[in-house]
């Protein structure tokens, strides 16, 4: 474009520069479209709930050469299948097919994967209603269905 205008009648011409620049803005886009919520499984929440359908072993990026313990996770709301991460030594003892579970986001770089885990989003937070640390920690016996 031009230069800058000024004079009388200036701020009209700013403000319609501005509003067109920001386009340009790869922030502004996403938040303006609503994209990361449209892309994202849980619709913008922050926790959700849903039903294990499987534990799977991812193997870890390199340099590190460890087998991941996660699950896949069918969420309730959607039906949309994800991957969740275990955290805690023994959390895949502690849980099982069928069971509900809540997940919440793992806290990655701008809403991505975090660490050496490749395309892991979410860790389960919750089993039956039980707080998985608490269960780890063994403050909580695994409820009988």
């Amino acid at each position: 474009m031009g230069k800058k205008s000024n004079g009388l009648r200036a701020g009209v011409k700013c403000s319609k520069r501005r509003k067109q620049s920001r386009w340009s803005d790869k922030w502004f886009v996403k938040r303006a479209l609503n994209l990361k919520k449209k892309s994202d499984p849980l619709v913008g929440a922050s926790q959700a709930k849903g039903i294990i359908l499987e534990k799977v072993q991812l193997e870890a990026k390199q340099p590190n050469s460890a087998m991941r313990k996660c699950a896949r996770v069918q969420l309730i709301k959607n039906g949309k299948q994800i991957t969740a991460f275990l955290p805690g030594d023994g959390a895949t003892k502690l849980v099982d097919e069928h069971d509900e579970v809540v997940i919440e986001c793992i806290g990655g770089n701008m809403g991505r994967s975090k660490g050496d885990m490749p395309g892991v989003r979410w860790q389960v937070v919750k089993v039956n209603d039980q707080s998985l640390n608490a269960l780890l920690r063994g403050k909580l016996e695994k409820a009988r269905k």
